[in-house]
């Protein structure tokens, strides 16, 4: 039995009870908070030895991906897909670990840097290997097509959300 089956069912009879409720639109909606939240969980599993969780990970990863592994708050809230407010909390989290440090910016110094501190790399590069494997088991049984063509939709559906 498949963990969203349970769903799937409430909608169902969701759809009974009210016909015009769009089936197939609710069905991608749940389905995408239900993927999110077990990759989430499958994540914090892995990254429990290294005492950071799937919100800092998003963060750590980032800045990683970035020349110089420096953001400012407003590009790392961006790229993360984080509230300001989650920011805040999170980073000062980071910095508190040692992780990533915070800086008055070089081009301005009114704005705030925020860079990986060697630590934070290090630990990123040790845990790697192990999100690596997470992924591949996270996407086993797929071929390279049905990936590129998921991505390829679910990109497509986030383009018509950004224009509402």
């Amino acid at each position: 039995m498949s963990s969203f089956e349970a769903t799937e069912q409430r909608l169902a009879i969701t759809c009974r009870r009210h016909p015009a409720f769009p089936r197939e639109p609710a069905v991608v909606v749940r389905l995408i908070k239900h993927l999110h939240k077990r990759v989430h969980d499958d994540a914090n599993a892995v990254l429990r030895p290294w005492g950071i969780n799937h919100p800092e990970y998003n963060i750590l990863m980032m800045l990683y991906g970035t020349e110089g592994y420096t953001l400012n708050p407003t590009q790392l809230a961006d790229a993360a897909g984080e509230k300001s407010a989650n920011i805040t909390r999170l980073t000062n989290e980071l910095c508190d670990k040692g992780l990533i440090e915070r800086a008055a910016s070089e081009e301005d110094r009114r704005k705030i840097a925020l860079t990986l501190t060697a630590d934070g790399v290090a630990m990123i590069e040790s845990f790697l290997p192990d999100i690596c494997t997470l992924l591949e088991r996270q996407t086993t049984g797929m071929q390279a097509r049905d990936l590129a063509q998921l991505e390829r939709l679910l990109k497509k559906f986030l383009d018509k959300l950004e224009q509402d």
